[in-house]
C-alpha cells in the first residue's frame, strides 16, 4: 500500500534532506485534512493525500516513520491576492495546478511559465525494517 505525502517547497530548503525514487526517507508525517492542499495540488489530486512531513517543531511526540520513496512530482500554481481583498497576501489560484515529476528533489526547482512552485507530491510505501533494527510505526 502506498501513502500520498505533502512536502512544503520551504521544509525542504530549510534544512531537509534531498530525495529520489528509491530512496529510504526517515520522516515525521503528520494527519491532514486533504481539502486544506486542494487549492494548491489540485481538487483531483487533494483526496490522495494521506499525511504531510514536518521537521519543524509540530513533529513533537510523532515518531519517525522510515519510508521507500515511490515516486516524486514538484507542485506548480498560480498565486494572487484575491480580487476584492484589502491584504496583499498572495493565495493559490484553484485550477493552475501544474505537477511535473522529477527524479530527485531538493527543494527547488526549474521554473515553469506562469506558476511557482509549492512543493511535492510523494508516494511512498513503508519501508522494511533494517536487519537487527525494529521497524518504526508511527500509526
Amino acid at each position: 500500500m502506498t501513502l500520498t505525502i505533502w512536502v512544503d517547497d520551504w521544509q525542504i530548503q530549510c534544512c531537509g534532506q534531498p530525495f529520489a525514487p528509491g530512496e529510504t526517507v526517515s520522516w515525521n508525517l503528520l494527519e491532514v485534512d486533504p481539502e486544506d492542499y486542494a487549492d494548491v495540488v489540485g481538487s483531483e489530486n487533494a483526496p490522495r493525500i494521506d499525511f504531510r512531513e514536518e521537521h519543524h517543531g509540530e513533529e513533537e511526540g510523532h515518531a519517525s516513520t522510515r519510508l521507500e520513496v515511490v515516486t516524486v512530482a514538484e507542485v506548480h500554481c498560480r498565486y494572487e491576492v484575491p480580487t476584492g481583498s484589502e491584504g496583499t497576501v498572495p493565495f493559490p489560484v484553484p485550477g493552475t495546478t501544474v505537477l511535473v515529476p522529477v527524479a530527485k528533489a531538493d527543494g527547488w526547482a526549474e521554473v515553469q511559465p506562469g506558476v511557482r512552485f509549492a512543493g511535492y507530491l510523494v508516494t511512498a510505501r513503508r519501508a522494511t525494517a533494517v536487519p537487527g533494527q525494529a521497524a518504526i510505526d508511527a500509526d
